[in-house]
């Protein structure tokens, strides 16, 4: 059984139901490739060895005495949660020197949903500091390495735990999404990663950048694998005063009634796609425009329509997400003082000098660039100018892509301008920051969307097709994604990594 971490989520609620092997031993398969092959990635943070093993032992139990499987439908398959969720009696630390201490006491919802269903945490994973970053250079725990080369970046926030899936640790993983984190570590990794409706899933007891942006979002090799973690986590939550109270579709079966209805030669039939010029300007490495317009022709060749859409210019909707993300975080981030928990200086003079050191000592570059630019923005004489422009370009933002669905049912791009960069190539700041330019605008909107694996460039390194679909469209994005992975290969596509046998 070296090979299991080859299989989809669906093998293995399959595998575990018909008794091919049990959930302690693939647990302890999980954890013998983390331990033997981690210390190349650097994906973990905190890795949950006796409490997975126990949770495993739980759901073995469970099911040998006849488990309720509709209520707990991930019942003993092991993931692993971005380190900015709050974990009860684990660690969790935002990948920031400043949380290097702090064990939760309490769930975040995600985190008590996923285990709810059945599912079992072998750890907290790795990720750019505060969520800020697009390569996972600035955790305090040190870079996450592409499983694909590990000379590279796996992209970011969320690299940890693209990197963690695509290296075969686990066969899904939460992350989170606020200009792209979810979606760009998809593409460098060659994933699946899917970032829903603002709202859909609640924040609460996720460790906050920029609240009106932030979403947590789910990774996996398949758009199938995707649904089966997201269908647990979505739902209205009362705590979370930006949760939608809204029924929530079976994800899954959504998929596998659109697979048998669909029409086995042109599958995509009546639906429409949107293709704005915008997202193929200057800026675009041209292995990615070919490939991705490849993949286009592909969805026309089973059934889809190409249409041309307008939307705001991408370096708009850039400068403007740079202007309001940064003000949210400079608020949000207020509250790591040294004071309640959390890193603290040592010796303090005075109170001034306890804020001061501990913010300076505690935040790395990144984040201590992003909480000055976002405090700039919401200074006295520089609110109006900045800060209240940048909101009511956002409505404008809303209103192209409201437009552009008039013609459409998603609308597609690259994910990323480029393929995987190497580490340590210390980028500058506005160059880093354009590699989000293609999924800023969907955090803007508050829109779902998903970024699948279109293709590799000639290095062998995956490049990811974006789609875009209107709010509450999650369900549709997720079948449009999977029907056409039903019609290609490049999502069952291993890393070096991954093809390892343990």
């Amino acid at each position: 059984m070296s090979d299991l971490h080859h299989l989809s989520i669906a093998q293995l609620i399959d595998g575990l139901q018909s008794q091919h092997f049990s959930s302690v031993e693939l647990t302890d398969h999980f954890l013998k490739r983390i331990n033997t092959l981690d210390k190349d990635i650097n994906s973990f943070i905190t890795l949950d060895e006796d409490g997975a093993r126990q949770a495993a032992k739980d759901a073995d139990a469970k099911r040998s005495s006849g488990a309720d499987l509709a209520n707990t439908p991930l019942l003993g398959v092991p993931m692993a949660h971005k380190d900015l969720f709050c974990t009860k009696g684990v660690l969790t630390t935002s990948g920031s020197k400043m949380l290097h201490n702090f064990v939760s006491p309490y769930d975040a919802t995600v985190v008590s949903n996923i285990r709810n269903a059945g599912a079992i945490s072998l750890g907290k994973l790795n990720m750019d500091e505060f969520a800020m970053g697009s390569d996972n250079e600035s955790s305090f725990y040190g870079a996450v390495h592409n499983p694909w080369d590990t000379s590279r970046v796996p992209g970011g926030s969320s690299g940890g735990s693209a990197a963690a899936v695509a290296a075969g640790f686990v066969p899904f993983a939460t992350g989170s999404d606020t200009g792209g984190s979810i979606r760009q570590p998809a593409s460098f990794c060659g994933l699946t990663g899917m970032k829903p409706t603002y709202g859909r899933v609640s924040r609460f007891g996720m460790i906050a950048y920029a609240s009106s942006f932030d979403q947590a979002s789910t990774i996996g090799r398949s758009a199938e694998d995707c649904a089966y973690l997201l269908h647990p986590m979505a739902g209205y939550d009362p705590r979370d005063a930006t949760s939608i109270d809204r029924e929530v579709p079976n994800y899954v079966a959504d998929l596998q009634a659109a697979a048998e209805k669909a029409d086995a030669d042109k599958p995509f039939a009546g639906l429409r796609i949107g293709v704005a010029k915008e997202y193929f300007g200057s800026g675009l490495d041209s292995e990615v425009e070919s490939t991705v317009r490849a993949a286009l022709k592909q969805y026309e060749d089973l059934g889809a329509t190409i249409v041309e859409v307008n939307i705001t210019d991408p370096e708009i909707t850039l400068a403007t997400y740079y202007m309001l993300a940064p003000a949210e975080a400079s608020s949000n981030l207020s509250r790591f003082d040294g004071v309640r928990f959390g890193y603290r200086c040592e010796d303090p003079k005075d109170l001034a000098d306890l804020y001061t050191r501990t913010r300076s000592e505690g935040f790395g570059t990144e984040v201590q660039r992003r909480i000055l630019m976002g405090t700039y923005a919401l200074s006295a004489g520089y609110f109006d100018a900045y800060y209240t422009k940048a909101q009511k370009v956002r409505r404008l933002i809303l209103e192209d892509f409201k437009k552009a669905f008039e013609s459409c049912d998603v609308i597609a791009s690259p994910t990323a301008p480029n393929t995987a960069y190497e580490l340590n190539t210390a980028l500058d700041p506005v160059t880093m920051y354009l590699g989000d330019v293609y999924t800023i605008g969907v955090n803007l909107a508050g829109l779902p969307a998903i970024s699948m694996p279109a293709g590799f460039n000639q290095a062998g390194l995956p490049i990811g097709l974006q789609l875009i679909g209107n709010h509450w469209d999650d369900s549709k994005l997720l079948t449009t994604a999977h029907l056409f992975q039903q019609h290609t290969d490049y999502h069952t596509k291993l890393s070096p990594v991954a093809q390892t046998g343990v």
